[in-house]
């Protein structure tokens, strides 16, 4: 298992995130799925829950939410570590 810190534009991103997942309905039902179960993991690892965030094989689920999506993608596109300059 890997440690990842989350720190700077990204922790308002996490927050934005969050909250952007109360109006989110397929992961409020999973959510609420596993907490009746009482897991951490559902469907064959499909879906986990990982300190406060939710993940979708095994990747940061980002809520149905344009302008947060948007948000990310522009955060991150021009990176120089990951993004591309075009």
């Amino acid at each position: 298992m890997q440690e990842v810190i989350i720190e700077g534009l990204e922790v308002k991103i996490v927050e934005k995130i969050k909250k952007a997942r109360s109006k989110d309905e397929e992961v409020l039902r999973v959510i609420e799925e596993m907490k009746k179960a009482g897991v951490k993991v559902l469907q064959g690892e499909e879906w986990q829950i990982e300190g406060e965030l939710v993940l979708k094989k095994g990747k940061v689920y980002v809520p149905k939410n344009v302008e947060l999506r948007a948000e990310i993608i522009l955060l991150y596109h021009d990176m120089l570590a990951v993004g591309h300059g075009g």
